[in-house]
């Protein structure tokens, strides 16, 4: 018996519950709790990390910070990365078959992800394990007795696959070994609670059945939103580009969150801080205030994250810097150097030359839609022949700026 000290179960279901969707079932959660508080016995606290995304969001974070929360509470957080179940690849919210990983790729992948997120997570109590640890132990019959524990009529029922089933779109056999797969972690490491996001109930909901199957008492589940990105429209992801990623330089990090719409300013700070429920009340309250600018309350947003995940010196350096080149208008002092070796280049040449376009047809749209210019005057002219002079500074959108020099 552990001599650990927990906090009374409302304390604790209190801040489990904060910006949860759905605790599946609630009342065998608190069971849980209580007999963890008689026995001093923390709860084992799963969350499964998808190694083909090693670069983490706020997004990824949301999660991240309820299994923090757990932690505070004194459970064992455990941290598995799928480098097996990456061979396979999830199929959850996919049209396709998702490309597998190589099990060398799934584990340098799996380190990347435990470096950033234990900037959230306490180091030295997060526990982090492999699922080829016993994944890659079972054999084909194995295989076949953990498939015997489930139905196709139920495995179909899961959206993404009945939606591709309806348009003819091909499902592999072997994505419907992935929930079964990360069922057996739960069985593994006897899961007492698992966490996800809203698109991962159905997996999650597998390893309550398999478990049972195998004799032990069910995990109960906890899903967290996904969160929108910046754009407001699609969840956060590095696809659309709409993200603010953990790793990120403080003044992108900074200039990122400023971009966010006015509506997702109180859900950020909900999911993605750890400000008190008192501070939310006060937060709340200001935005719904006609006289206070939600602007201001974004900056602190932006200065919190900052702070977070770099330090408060950070935070008001990257401040600082965006109040010079966007308020100010001035150009930020630590710029990089591009050599032109001609007299004069075209501005979609320049504009690629800087790697500040993936393509030409993205570079003319920039150059269309205004944001583009040379020493503060805007370029119109998709033929335009810039001329170099040293010194001078291209700008593209609202936070690319380069030096040009001549050779």
């Amino acid at each position: 018996m552990n001599n650990i000290k927990f906090p009374p179960i409302n304390e604790q279901m209190d801040l489990i519950r904060r910006g949860a969707v759905e605790i599946i079932p609630e009342d065998e959660l608190v069971k849980k709790l209580e007999e963890s508080l008689k026995e001093g016995k923390p709860l084992n606290i799963k969350l499964g990390c998808d190694p083909s995304r090693p670069d983490l969001h706020i997004g990824h974070s949301v999660v991240l910070r309820k299994l923090a929360q757990f932690q505070s509470l004194g459970h064992q957080a455990i941290l598995i990365v799928g480098d097996f179940t990456g061979m396979i690849g999830d199929p959850s919210g996919r049209s396709a078959t998702r490309p597998a990983l190589t099990l060398e790729e799934a584990r340098i992948n799996g380190e990347s992800y435990f470096n950033q997120a234990t900037k959230i997570l306490d180091r030295e109590k997060t526990k982090m394990v492999y699922n080829s640890e016993w994944l890659g132990k079972m054999s084909f019959e194995d295989v076949i007795k953990l498939a015997s524990k489930y139905t196709v009529a139920r495995m179909i029922e899961r959206d993404d696959f009945t939606n591709r089933f309806k348009k003819g779109e091909p499902i592999s056999i072997h994505e419907f070994l992935y929930p079964l797969a990360q069922a057996m972690d739960s069985v593994a490491i006897k899961s007492d609670v698992e966490l996800g996001g809203t698109d991962q109930k159905f997996n999650l909901l597998v390893g309550r059945d398999i478990q049972r199957e195998y004799g032990q008492e069910p995990q109960c589940i906890l899903t967290m939103p996904l969160i929108v990105g910046t754009d407001g429209v699609e969840k956060m992801s590095k696809s659309y580009d709409n993200y603010i990623g953990i790793s990120d330089s403080p003044k992108e990090m900074y200039g990122r969150t400023l971009s966010i719409p006015d509506d997702l300013i109180y859900i950020y700070y909900e999911l993605a801080t750890d400000l008190s429920k008192d501070e939310l009340g006060k937060i709340k309250k200001q935005l719904d205030d006609p006289d206070v600018n939600p602007r201001d309350i974004k900056r602190r947003l932006a200065r919190t994250f900052v702070t977070m995940y770099h330090s408060e010196e950070a935070a008001r350096q990257a401040e600082e810097e965006f109040d010079k080149v966007f308020i100010k208008k001035e150009v930020p002092d630590d710029i990089a150097e591009l050599i032109i070796n001609d007299n004069k280049i075209g501005i979609l040449d320049l504009i690629l030359k800087a790697k500040f376009a993936p393509s030409r047809a993205e570079a003319k749209r920039l150059v269309k839609q205004g944001g583009v210019s040379i020493n503060g005057e805007k370029i119109s002219d998709l033929k335009e022949e810039v001329k170099i002079e040293n010194g001078s500074v291209l700008k593209v959108g609202r936070r690319k700026f380069i030096k040009l020099v001549s050779k």
